[in-house]
Order: structure tokens, then C-alpha cells, then sequence
């Protein structure tokens, strides 16, 4: 089997997003959705504006977001919306938060664990998708990087308790903490190849190994970055990308990393990546091409 190509750079410029995007010879058509996080209030390690500025200039692009199941600034649209005004996100780009009115139910017919996942309806509206994510850590999946933002982070705030709790239906945010942790990891993975069989060949996937706490963006008091930034790689393979940026972790020689590792290992992190390979969201087996 071909090994799936994952470019990267350690240049960490605004205009390193555009090359590694040319690099993959894709162009997304039509309207272009950009997803990314937009940081919960209080973060520090999120992405900036001034940073992804460049390729979602490039690709016209809309920054898309949904609203959350737990309790904050972004769990409600109006409140979700005022964060992004305060983040600098409208300011810079149109914005679409895809879960404001209705929801969406795609389904996979061969998930391990759940059947469906509930999106916001105005997916729709988007003929094609950058998935555009910070790679870290995570206090539930152990890391975020691509495969969480399309499961996790497409999900409605409804959608999102659903994947939690490894398809309860109308779970509250206190079932959030009880469900089975491997089965919430497998559902991610089952969400994932909803939205891959959804857009098909008309999304790629960009990582920025940047600011890696070993807390999501989510976390209003996230720990500070464990490790010094590493660069920014690029796919059309999810499952490659984070099994490249997984890899770069793990062979580093920096101090931090130990706790990063650590943090991915507790909660048995890599799984998702065992179960989206097995559900065909992308492979394991890639070629790093370094575009420096």
C-alpha cells in the first residue's frame, strides 16, 4: 500500500499555512470552510489570527466553530459569538457558528460504537473544508489534533455530549464524565469517518505542532506549553497527519516531551488513531516530506 504523504516545516511564519497547502495540489472549491478553535476565554495556546491569517485569506475561506457541551463562553451562541468578536476572529474573517439553528445527523452504518453524529446543519453550506488544528495535549483524548476537530470539534454542543458518552441520547453534561473512556475514544473515531464520507476528497487537514500544553484550548486555566514548538505539517490523510505529529512528539529529545507522552499514554490517546485507521478514515503508514 502507498504510504500517505505528510509535509511539513519548521519555518512557523503565517505564509508556511499557504505553502503547505499548495504542497498537497488540492484546491478546495466552492465556499471554503476553515475549522478551527477559537479559544476558549482565558486560553493562551490557541491559535491567533495573525497566524492562519494567510491560508484563510488564500482559500476566501469562513472560520467555522460549534458551541460546546460543557459550561462557558462557548456554549451558547450568543455567547460564543461575543468570544469570537473578542478573539479577533470576526474582525478578520466571516464567521459561521454551525450549530446556531439546526443540527444534522450523518450516519456510519459501520461504527464501532456509534452509528451517527449529530453536526450542525450548516455544513451544508460549505461545499469544502480546511481543517485547520492545534496539536497538543488533551485532559480526555490525551492529544488534540486532526481527528479530534473533526469529530469532536464538528460536532454540535448536542452532538458532542452524544460522542462523550458514547451515544446516549440526550445525555447531560454529567454523563459527560461517565461513560466508558475507550468507547468515547472509538466513537471519535466513528464520527471522524461521517464527516471523511461527507466531504470526501474536498478536505485537507493542517496541524500547527505550536504552543503543545498538555491541555486542550478548551481549558480557560490551561497549563503552560511543555515543550518547544516544532513546526507545521499537512495532509489529505487525518490518520497520517496525527500519527506524523504523534511520531515527532515521541522521537524528540526536548525535556518536555516526557510530559506530553505522559499525558497521551494516560488516557490511552492513541487509540483514536488505531480506531479511525480501522474505520478507513485514513492510514498509519506515511512518507514525512520536509518542504524547508
Amino acid at each position: 500500500m502507498e504510504k500517505a504523504k505528510v509535509y511539513f516545516t519548521s519555518v512557523l511564519e503565517p505564509q508556511s499555512l499557504v505553502k503547505l497547502y499548495e504542497k498537497l495540489g488540492v484546491k478546495l472549491p466552492g465556499k471554503v470552510a476553515v475549522k478551527l478553535h477559537s479559544g476558549e476565554d482565558g486560553n493562551k495556546n490557541y491559535l491567533k489570527p495573525d497566524f492562519v491569517k494567510e491560508i484563510i485569506n488564500h482559500l476566501n475561506g469562513t472560520v467555522v466553530e460549534c458551541n460546546t457541551a460543557y459550561v462557558g463562553q462557548r456554549d451558547t451562541t450568543e455567547k460564543h459569538e461575543k468570544l469570537l468578536e473578542k478573539h479577533g476572529w470576526s474582525k478578520h474573517f466571516p464567521v459561521d457558528i454551525l450549530d446556531s439553528k439546526e443540527e444534522l445527523i450523518l450516519t456510519n452504518e459501520n461504527g464501532t460504537i456509534i452509528k451517527k453524529n449529530i453536526v450542525g446543519k450548516n455544513i451544508e453550506n460549505y461545499d469544502s473544508m480546511l481543517m485547520l488544528s492545534h496539536f497538543k495535549g488533551h485532559p480526555m483524548g490525551g492529544f488534540g489534533g486532526a481527528l479530534k476537530n473533526i469529530s469532536i470539534g464538528l460536532a454540535s454542543s448536542n452532538g458532542k455530549r452524544y460522542i462523550h458518552t458514547s451515544g446516549k441520547e440526550d445525555a447531560t453534561y454529567e454523563d459527560l464524565f461517565k461513560s466508558d473512556h475507550d468507547s468515547f475514544l472509538m466513537s471519535m473515531a466513528d464520527a471522524c469517518k461521517t464527516i471523511t464520507d461527507y466531504y470526501k476528497e474536498n478536505i485537507v487537514y493542517i496541524n500547527a505542532m505550536v504552543n503543545m500544553s498538555v491541555d486542550c484550548d478548551c481549558c480557560e486555566d490551561a497549563d503552560d506549553p511543555c515543550m518547544k514548538d516544532i513546526g507545521i505539517l499537512a495532509s489529505t490523510d487525518p490518520v497520517a497527519l496525527d500519527q506524523a505529529c504523534i511520531d515527532l512528539v515521541y522521537n524528540s529529545n526536548d525535556p518536555g516531551r516526557d510530559e506530553l507522552v505522559e499525558r497521551i499514554e494516560s488516557k490511552n490517546g492513541l487509540l483514536t488513531i488505531e480506531a479511525a485507521a480501522k474505520q478507513k478514515v485514513g492510514i498509519k503508514d506515511y512518507e514525512l516530506i520536509n518542504i524547508d
